[in-house]
């Protein structure tokens, strides 16, 4: 039993009869939407994730010199890790909890919106990615590229990103595959797409230790204001990760079918 003054708009009950049972026997499922708490989890992650930008902001302004583009390669590097905080973890972090805080809206809207957040997220990756090679290229002398572990590790991810949006707006938008192949290919598409968030979440907390052990040096252990900040950027890093997949993996939150869900499986209007 629930509390009896549950509010209905977070809590919902779905039967369903699943009739013609022998023995006089009818078997029910029940399918449960439990939103108690979402919200105060949801506010926590944008708030999260929010202070996160903030901080990487002040960390390259205030500590790393500022921004500038190919005519500076050692500020140009500064994109970097602004541009892949806020595409690969904050706005990746919020395309995939999409459809837990749009419940409501049209499959297909939400399908387009999931998709344009997701690209989104591609296009200021790809900058930051262009501005780390940059930074190395056009150095005197160039610096080399790809040795590093944070390096492999987020280009592995990269990749792998850029594979499952294609492969999502190929299946499940545009053209958009049979409906038993979408439903055999969504476990994989949700699986994948949490494994690669946390890759890159890992790959940011690998590169600002990177970043911390190269620039400060012997002064990272004389707990220095910088190498607080980088610590503390990383905390919350993995403080965003922990809330999104909580609220990605935690059953009661899922988003319950719609009636024009079913139209839009069946390829009528949605």
């Amino acid at each position: 039993m629930y509390p009896a003054n549950m509010d209905n708009s977070e809590m919902r009950n779905i039967p369903a009869n699943n009739g013609g049972g022998t023995g006089g026997q009818q078997g029910t499922s029940m399918s449960l939407e439990d939103l108690r708490g979402f919200r105060i989890l949801l506010t926590c992650a944008q708030v999260v994730g929010g202070i996160l930008v903030l901080l990487v902001a002040i960390w390259t302004i205030s500590y790393r010199g500022g921004f500038a583009w190919r005519s500076n390669p050692g500020l140009e590097f500064n994109w970097h890790p602004l541009l892949m905080t806020i595409g690969m973890i904050y706005l990746y972090g919020n395309g995939i909890l999409m459809y837990r805080t749009l419940r409501n809206m049209r499959k297909r809207s939400l399908k387009i919106t999931h998709a344009s957040v997701l690209f989104a997220a591609f296009a200021l990756s790809s900058i930051g990615i262009i501005a780390a090679f940059d930074s190395h290229n056009l150095a005197d002398p160039p610096k080399p590229n790809l040795y590093t572990l944070h390096s492999w590790f987020g280009i592995i991810t990269f990749t792998g990103f850029t594979l499952q949006w294609v492969g999502g707006l190929v299946t499940f938008l545009y053209p958009g595959l049979a409906s038993h192949i979408r439903a055999a290919a969504l476990p994989v598409h949700m699986y994948f797409g949490l494994v690669l968030f946390i890759m890159a979440c890992t790959s940011a907390v690998l590169g600002l230790a990177e970043k911390a052990i190269w620039t400060l040096g012997a002064q990272y252990a004389s707990y220095v204001n910088e190498g607080l900040l980088m610590n503390q950027i990383g905390l919350l890093i993995f403080l965003f990760a922990f809330i999104v997949i909580y609220l990605v993996t935690h059953l009661p939150y899922k988003r319950q079918p719609r009636p024009e869900d079913e139209n839009l499986l069946t390829g009528l209007s949605d």
